[in-house]
Formats: structure tokens, sequence, C-alpha cells
């Protein structure tokens, strides 16, 4: 009996090997059917290669392992947010990730990075991930709760996933058009430059800000700005 025991076990350890082994295989990757429609990979699940500081050259403070990028966990003074070293116009961006306990981030697109500009936050618009749940702060605004356009949509229908759990997150740019989607729902639309879109804008903290939003292209940005934020699988395709 321990013999077929200790058989059973092997067999089992043999089989999670390989799942485990099988899933690593596939992050960070292209299915043939993603080739053909275009998708790109933004990270190539071992470097940083592609990306840089904002307003700056080579990056530090963010880490690769297992095929996952990570932030610093500190956020100092935004000093850590990186971009693509490549502009986009219209797109439609994917990516997963994962936050601990009070964390925040975001990602951004479009930024430019004007001499007047000092913060990837004043020309990019933000797909705001948070730890929502945690959240001691009681002014927080419904329209900085994570997937929401950060100070300007609020997310509607949104469903984080607990901390710790993988998120999807898709963002979509045609034109003025943009989607936010969360977990395979669309928590977010709005159309840039619209009687609406400046109505926000004007009531929010972008008031000041004249360059925010207002570029039809520019870099893809991900945020460090305090807890760790972890990504994978990030890639995206134009349109």
């Amino acid at each position: 009996m321990k013999s077929a025991y200790f058989i059973l076990s092997g067999i089992i350890m043999l089989f999670s090997c390989r799942d485990e082994a099988s899933q690593r295989a596939q992050l960070n990757a292209l299915t043939p059917e993603e080739e053909k429609q275009g998708w790109e990979l933004l990270f190539d699940g071992q470097t940083t290669n592609g990306w840089r500081f904002f307003k700056g050259d080579e990056i530090a403070g963010w880490t690769v392992v297992d095929g996952i990028l990570c932030n610093s966990g500190i956020g100092s003074d935004h000093g850590g947010d990186i971009i693509t070293k490549e502009k986009y116009k219209d797109f439609e961006l994917s990516l997963e990730w994962k936050i601990d306990s009070f964390s925040n981030s975001g990602v951004f697109y479009h930024v430019q990075e004007l001499d007047s500009i000092q913060a990837i936050y004043e020309s990019g618009p933000e797909y705001q991930l948070a730890d929502d749940m945690n959240d001691p702060d009681p002014n927080t605004l419904s329209t900085q709760y994570t997937g929401a356009n950060y100070a300007m949509n609020r997310p509607v229908g949104a469903g984080v996933k607990p901390l710790g759990e993988w998120n999807e997150t898709r963002i979509v740019v045609k034109g003025p058009y943009v989607e936010h989607w969360l977990n395979g729902a669309k928590v977010v639309e709005y159309e840039l430059w619209s009687e609406d879109w400046i109505r926000r804008k004007n009531l929010s903290k972008w008031k000041d800000h004249p360059y925010y939003g207002i570029a039809k292209d520019g870099y893809i940005g991900l945020q460090d700005h305090g807890g760790l934020t972890c990504f994978r699988n990030i890639k995206i395709r134009r349109l």
C-alpha cells in the first residue's frame, strides 16, 4: 500500500509541476491568432526592454521575477513612473495586474514629456488601480476607484477581485472614444474633447493643467505611486 501511495503522490507532483511549467510558458506570450490580429508584447517577461523612466532613461527600482513586473512598492514622490519607448495613438491595450493592501497605481496613455509637464498625470489620462476596500481616506471620490478615468469618470459595475488575485484590464482608444474594461466588463466610456469632457476637466483637479488629455498620441505609462503593484501579460495592438 505504501508503494502505491508513493507512486500516486509522485504522479500528482509530476502533473502539478507540468501544469505550473505550462502556465509559466503561457505568460507574456502571444498566440498565433493574436499575432495575426497585430498584437505586440510590451513586456517580454524577463526584462524592462522597451520601457524607461518618465522624463528619464534606464529604469531602477522596478523588478522582474518569474515573468512578473513589479514597481518599487514605495512610490518615491512619483519618481518611479515608467513609460514605453514608443508612442501610440489608436490602440487596444490589455494587461493583468494585482496589488497589495493600501496600494495605489495606474495605467496612463498619450503621455507627453514637455518641459512644462512635471508629472506623468499632468498630460496622460489614467486608468486607476487601487485598493478600494482598504482606502483610509473617507473623502475619496468615486472617480478615484479602480477602473475609473481618474478624477474624471467613475467606474460603473466594476468587479475587482480580492487582493493578491490577478485582474484583467483593457483600454481601447480610437480617436476621441475611450473605453475602460475590467475583468471582462466595460466600466467606463467617454469621449475626449467633448463638451462633457471639457466640463468634467474644468470641475476637476486637472483644470489648471492645460496639457491634460489634449494629445492625440503619446506614451503608455505605469505608475509607482505607493504600495506594491505587479503586472504581467502586457500587450497592445494598434487600431
